[in-house]
């Protein structure tokens, strides 16, 4: 072996071995052990998503029916405040069928929360009812402010028809979230009312 040849030996065991695309990443990643570990986690991650979902699923609608039973005794009570103070024949016509339909799906909404949740209106999650009666007390002031200022019929209408739209969507979340044939046919039913309640207070005009 010449010098030159020495040299290209050497020069040759020196060089680095050229490892696969990734280095160990790459190996690591194409590992059998790796694809059932990623595998096991991808599990393990759906069942707690689905155990979640059904968790929520499970408390979800007692607090949804709770907070919808709250909203439609507090509007129920407002009604009652305001009926008799509104000048419009028509208004007082729309704000008593309101208070009609409310108080007709709070007897049985109250019925099938206390059958299924042994609902106690006392025994109402503090959050919930604090947030409903925050509410309640800023209708009732701007209400207020509309009477003494003599334009409630023209806000009673806006604010009825607000409430009216919120109420709706509170029942159609209830009724999307219901397994049972009863409550479904209670919410569909009142959503049904209130979509006609609505169109006269979102129509309302003085000049009517």
């Amino acid at each position: 072996m010449d010098g030159q040849e020495y040299l290209n030996q050497i020069s040759a065991e020196a060089r680095p071995v050229k490892k696969g695309k990734g280095g160990r990443l790459g190996s690591l990643i194409a590992s059998p052990i790796f694809k059932v570990v990623a595998i096991g986690v991808a599990l393990l991650v759906v069942i707690i998503i689905v155990g979640a979902a059904l968790g929520n699923g499970k408390g979800g609608l007692e607090k949804q029916a709770t907070s919808l039973l709250l909203h439609i005794n507090n509007t129920s009570a407002i009604v009652t405040d305001y009926q008799d103070n509104l000048k419009s024949s028509n208004l007082r016509s729309s704000s008593a069928s309101l208070g009609s339909v409310l108080s007709n799906v709070s007897r049985d909404l109250t019925s099938y929360m206390t059958e299924t949740y042994n609902y106690k209106a006392n025994s109402v999650d503090k959050a919930l009812t604090e947030s409903a009666l925050l509410n309640k007390e800023g209708l009732e002031s701007e209400l207020f402010n509309a009477k003494i200022n003599g334009i409630l019929d023209r806000i009673y209408a806006h604010k009825m028809a607000y409430e009216v739209s919120l109420i709706m969507g509170e029942t159609a979340d209830v009724y999307n979230a219901a397994n049972n044939d009863t409550l479904r046919g209670v919410m569909r039913t009142f959503y049904d009312s209130l979509g006609n309640l609505y169109t006269q207070f979102n129509d309302f005009s003085e000049t009517k």
